[in-house]
């Protein structure tokens, strides 16, 4: 997305007059946005001082993650998240979709997977639903990037297709719970590709997420069956490998879909060794409160030549007591020990809001205005040195600026804004 954009006002080669350029409609949008933000009410009218901007974004991925599996988000909580994103120039929306709790996606092809793995009919997203969210998200400048977690996470997606899962053993007998996708039933590769064609028809965006974190290999230790799976293919070592031919032969059938999709992958993948294609892209995320964890993550990642983005300093999900935007501002995806080649493949970061104790009645207000000083990191030029500190009042100004557009984004600290209750 080229989203550069230039706004003359009253400029010395044109006074009296306006203009907005930009070479795409991308950058028509982030300069409107930036064009309203410049208008100020002065007595009864809207005035704007005569300035010159040339503005683009530092970082080609901004993101904002949704997650509707662990509690519903009705589609008008999804439109609203699009509607603040664009009014603060993010450009992807990670929607994590489904989980060990519920499927609310709505399969033409399996439609037994969200009829036995929602929480109920009425929690689901339709194809006029998904459709709705990729126009209205396109509209405003946005992609959605899809997340489908596997071969973990999918404890909803085992009631809609039967032998998918792993059943788990307790003294060589099963015992009635499952673990994560079988890796050794072929037949779970023929239901993938199918279910993963469909995904890609529906949503347009090049690139998939295809999850792979957290795997327990628990489950895949007490059965029987994959122990001998392993001993007959000669895999040995840790569950670690098994997973890795899951994964590869899950990105092979991605690879070649009808549509040629990339992919991003959460950072175990990496991390235990499996061997993925050099296109993929890998999501850093843990070291929440350890930046020398996930730096040193990064470091790894692009010193084998990945692509990344980062979201461990960005998980707005956490809460606490006070100000505590400062560590966010502070985060910078690039800040780590690398080469500049290494610090090249950083394409951006991405504020995770995950759905434990988020659902549509605290959605915005917790997501907003915290996300806005993400956005100000991944859009500013990297010789940007402001402080917190001058940092403060454009964030409050913009507190008060959603609040005015009618959207309940929580408060900083102790504040008002002017006519506003």
């Amino acid at each position: 997305m080229d989203e550069h954009y230039e706004i003359k006002v009253d400029s010395p080669d044109a006074p009296g007059e306006g203009v907005l350029v930009a070479q795409s409609i991308w950058g028509i949008l982030r300069g409107l946005e930036t064009f309203t933000q410049l208008l100020y009410r002065s007595s009864a009218a809207f005035k704007i001082n005569s300035t010159q901007i040339m503005d683009f974004p530092r970082f080609s991925f901004r993101g904002i993650m949704i997650d509707s599996a662990r509690h519903f988000l009705p589609l008008p909580s999804i439109l609203e998240t699009l509607d603040v994103m664009a009014m603060n120039k993010f450009n992807v929306l990670h929607w994590h979709i489904v989980d060990d709790q519920s499927f609310p996606y709505v399969s033409s092809t399996f439609p037994n997977l969200s009829r036995m793995g929602a929480f109920s009919p009425l929690h689901t997203y339709s194809h006029d639903d998904i459709e709705r969210v990729v126009e209205y998200a396109r509209l405003r400048g946005i992609r959605v990037l899809p997340e489908f977690d596997t071969p973990g996470h999918t404890k909803s997606w085992g009631p809609g297709q039967p032998g998918l899962l792993t059943p788990c053993y307790r003294n060589d007998t099963p015992d009635g719970s499952f673990g994560p996708i079988d890796p050794t039933n072929e037949a779970n590769y023929i239901f993938l590709k199918k279910f993963l064609t469909e995904i890609t028809s529906r949503f347009p965006d090049k690139y998939l997420h295809l999850g792979g974190d957290e795997v327990s290999f628990s489950c895949w230790k007490s059965n029987p069956n994959i122990t001998e799976y392993m001993e007959e293919h000669n895999i040995t070592g840790d569950y670690s490998k098994l997973e890795q031919v899951y994964i590869t032969r899950l990105l092979n059938i991605v690879s070649n879909l009808p549509t040629h999709n990339g992919y991003l992958v959460w950072q175990e993948v990496f991390d235990n060794g499996v061997q993925i294609a050099p296109e993929t892209v890998v999501h850093v995320w843990k070291g929440e409160d350890q930046p020398l964890l996930y730096k040193a993550e990064l470091k790894r990642v692009t010193a084998a030549g990945y692509k990344t983005v980062l979201s461990s300093c960005w998980y707005l999900n956490y809460i606490s007591y006070g100000v505590d935007w400062h560590k966010y501002y502070d985060c910078d995806p690039q800040d780590f020990n690398g080469t500049d080649t290494q610090k090249s493949l950083v394409m951006g970061g991405e504020a995770c809001m995950w759905g434990e104790y988020v659902d549509r009645t605290n959605l915005t207000p917790r997501l907003w205005p915290r996300a806005s000083v993400v956005a100000e990191r991944l859009w500013s030029n990297a010789d940007d040195t402001n402080s917190v500190e001058e940092a403060t009042p454009r964030l409050e100004e913009h507190r008060c600026r959603l609040l005015r557009r009618g959207y309940d984004v929580e408060p900083l600290w102790p504040s008002f804004c002017e006519g506003i209750l």
